[in-house]
């Protein structure tokens, strides 16, 4: 008998290029989600994909009488928690939203997990949680020292799951620290899609490309890196989703608890991405330098080693495919 995972926040971008994989892997899935950063529509692109139709419940992870509705509804094995607030700039300015969704919604499913007798979650955590580098790259080991409420979210969220584990030996956890994720699902079917300007940058450059906004803002090209601007480490979201079900498959057959970087341990500066996707979308895209914005730091990437060797996980999606599947996907959408 197949196993059924639930995806908190599964219509979203990570979560709905996780349900194309769980799918594929032969789980049994169930979405909820309250589309606040999430098209209806997905739901009829994730059944056309999967060539399936798809369980889904429209609620918030705050709303615990709908919670305990969908676990009674469901023989759940284990749940993908991605349900979340994730714009650090507006973490800063609300970080009292941050804590209520992040933090409180997170108990909330874990209350609710424990009421319906299940004990397995993968948590979406983020690299942001290492703050600034003491070494590069960051290994999982690196010091905890997050500079923005979103980062300290996930921290207090990481936190909660050690000391329950500690309180109840049955509760198995694994943590997964996301680099950048980027790019979209081969089948342009989905990818991301922010309801307002974008705050990360390939989606920022895809809108740039599509005329949607004028030119890409280049914060900073003085910084200790070889063309000047920032390195970050970009991870293809269909990576990224199939590095949950080897983590959540990993939980139910060895009930073994992990705390793990994915990324792809390559640096790629702005400027490496504009020009791949200009590659990708045929035309020179416009750009501006401007100052530096407060706490961005010179170079960010992950020491992959951990979950290649723990779970077999491997990133195989390179930076051209990233901007390839992205533009196929903007570009369907935007012909539509």
């Amino acid at each position: 008998m197949s196993k059924t995972i639930l995806l908190t926040g599964g219509a979203g971008y990570i979560g709905s290029h996780t349900y194309v994989e769980l799918k594929s892997a032969g789980y049994d899935v169930v979405i909820i989600d309250n589309f606040s950063n999430a098209r209806p529509d997905v739901i009829d692109r994730l059944a056309q994909i999967t060539d399936a139709p798809v369980t889904w419940h429209k609620g918030d992870v705050l709303d615990k009488a709908f919670l305990a509705k969908v676990f009674a509804q469901h023989a759940v094995d284990a749940v993908i928690h991605f349900a979340a607030k994730k714009a650090v700039g507006e973490s800063v300015e609300k970080p009292l939203d941050y804590f209520e969704t992040n933090c409180t919604g997170f108990s909330n499913i874990l209350m609710a997990m424990q009421a319906a007798g299940v004990f397995n979650v993968v948590f979406s955590s983020t690299a942001t949680v290492y703050g600034e580098p003491l070494s590069l790259p960051y290994t999982e080991d690196h010091r905890i020292a997050p500079v923005s409420p979103y980062a300290q979210s996930k921290v207090t969220c990481e936190t909660l799951l050690r000391q329950l584990k500690d309180s109840d030996p049955r509760w198995n956890y694994g943590v997964l620290r996301y680099f950048n994720p980027a790019g979209a699902h081969d089948s342009a079917l989905i990818g991301e899609d922010p309801n307002d300007i974008p705050n990360n940058l390939m989606p920022y450059i895809a809108k740039v490309a599509t005329g949607e906004l004028p030119h890409l803002n280049v914060f900073g090209d003085d910084y200790d890196t070889p063309d000047g601007t920032g390195v970050r480490d970009y991870i293809h979201v269909v990576d990224l989703a199939r590095g949950h079900v080897q983590s959540v498959g990993k939980l139910l057959d060895d009930q073994d608890t992990h705390i793990l970087n994915l990324g792809t341990g390559t640096g790629y500066s702005v400027f490496d991405m504009l020009r791949s996707y200009e590659k990708a979308c045929g035309t020179t895209l416009p750009f501006k330098i401007g100052p530096r914005r407060a706490g961005d730091i010179d170079c960010f990437y992950a020491d992959p080693a951990s979950a290649r060797d723990y779970l077999g996980f491997e990133a195989t999606r390179g930076l051209d495919e990233m901007c390839q599947s992205s533009w196929n996907w903007v570009s369907r959408v935007r012909n539509s």
